[in-house]
């Protein structure tokens, strides 16, 4: 009888859970997790090549939010694309190893948007938040990866 109470415990924290996870996802500023599926198409972000980008950054970028939700981990791998921008011009596009995003930025001054593309969701999301452009540095490592909040693009 012990072990029924403890299931029924914890089936109805997990259901709570659920709920609270759903419900923050339902406003207008978080679309419904339903909604994070699209079809759009691959995209083919290239790099710009501009001999007066001499400057660079890295970052190395865990993909764990979408739309405030925790993503498992498995839903997100080679096939999905992450880049960087200036504006509308790419910057720089990662290279996917071992679930992290591992980006060379090229550019000049100014701030950095993520764009992302999920193989998964066959949908394209932006960062809610741009980082600014600084030569010679790195943003996140990959003991301690840079966790952006991504939303679908509108």
């Amino acid at each position: 009888m012990k072990s029924i109470v403890l299931t029924a415990k914890s089936f109805s924290l997990l259901l709570i859970a659920a709920l609270l996870l759903l419900a923050g996802c339902g406003n207008k500023n978080n679309p419904n997790p339903q909604n994070l599926y699209g079809n759009a198409a691959r995209p083919t972000w290239q790099v710009v090549e501009n001999p007066d980008m001499t400057a660079s950054m890295t970052a190395v970028i865990q993909v764990k939010t979408l739309c405030d939700l925790a993503i498992n981990d498995t839903v997100v791998g080679e096939k999905d694309v992450l880049a960087a921008f200036a504006g509308e011009t790419c910057i720089g596009i990662a290279k996917y190893s071992e679930g992290l995003f591992f980006l060379y930025i090229t550019g000049t001054e100014g701030n950095v948007s993520l764009r992302y593309y999920s193989a998964h969701y066959t949908n394209l999301f932006e960062a809610k938040d741009a980082f600014p452009f600084v030569n010679h540095t790195q943003k996140g490592t990959p003991d301690s990866p840079y966790l952006p909040s991504l939303g679908t693009i509108k």
